[in-house]
């Protein structure tokens, strides 16, 4: 089955490249530009996966991944956090709203594709 994936970013450019890159690995992509659409576009295409950027305007990363394991619906879905930054801080961060894992920008895609697929066999 053809796993559908969310990725959220307010970079088009980023959404383009994860976009063809995945596309291109038999992913379904469906795109949001920022937490809040991100969080409106989680419940129109209940996706397998979801990759969010942590700096957007409107709602950031961490409280898009927060509102999203809010939601019963979404609480087991995992979250790959894409990200220009590497703290330990912002990592921990992360895993305590809920990241399943974390990559830093710019991104191998190949690396991308194999962390996908252990998280969301």
């Amino acid at each position: 089955m053809t796993k559908r994936i969310l990725t959220v970013d307010d970079s088009m450019s980023m959404r383009m490249l994860l976009k063809t890159s995945l596309t291109k690995q038999g992913f379904l992509i469906e795109t949001a530009d920022d937490g809040e659409h991100g969080l409106a576009r989680m419940c129109e295409v209940g996706p397998d996966l979801l990759i969010t950027d942590i700096n957007m305007p409107k709602m950031d990363g961490f409280e898009l991944i927060e509102a999203v394991r809010a939601m019963p619906e979404f609480r087991g879905i995992p979250i790959l956090v894409l990200s220009t930054e590497f703290s330990d801080d912002k990592k921990a961060r992360a895993r305590s709203a809920g990241a399943t894992g974390w990559i830093t920008k710019p991104f191998d895609p190949d690396k991308l594709v194999s962390a996908i697929r252990r998280v969301c066999p």
